[in-house]
């Protein structure tokens, strides 16, 4: 967990940075719309992009956090043991779903590159995206791989404590 932590910590400030630099874009673009009339070509093109990145760079540090919503309605009553193994179950099931995840984004991205495929104003390459996901959701599958086997750390805040 000593190295999962900072690449989880590193994914996050990314997507943080992202978010900060699409936030700017767009208020420069809307006071440039509404004083000047010009504005910025493809913002909105960057925005899907970017936002994309950023939703999947948050990924491995909400999972480390234990952020996920849990839905504990039937099992509130269950012991601290049981809700423990519910738990490892769930993040096993997790790390299989971003396994997954991180395996078709591949495939997409690979078809996206040999495909040239571009978004439609900028002409800003797909495959980027594509790319900039795969890696935190690979983390995100050994975050809760990590979880799984070696259970939570008693640091990290529970989801439903």
């Amino acid at each position: 967990m000593k190295v999962l932590q900072p690449l989880a910590a590193f994914c996050a400030i990314l997507a943080g940075v992202l978010l900060t630099g699409i936030t700017l874009m767009t208020c420069a673009s809307l006071i440039g719309r509404n004083t000047t009339g010009a504005t910025l070509v493809g913002d909105f093109e960057l925005t899907g992009v970017a936002t994309g990145a950023a939703i999947a760079l948050f990924m491995p540090w909400c999972q480390l956090r234990r952020g996920n919503i849990i839905v504990d309605f039937f099992t509130t009553r269950c012991s601290r043991a049981t809700n423990d193994r519910l738990d490892r179950l769930g993040t096993l099931l997790l790390a299989l779903a971003f396994s997954l995840l991180a395996w078709r984004t591949t495939l997409g991205g690979l078809n996206s590159y040999s495909s040239g495929s571009e978004t439609t104003i900028l002409g800003f390459p797909e495959w980027v995206t594509y790319a900039a996901m795969v890696p935190p959701f690979v983390l995100t599958a050994f975050i809760s791989l990590h979880q799984t086997v070696f259970g939570f750390a008693e640091d990290a805040p529970e989801a439903h404590a």
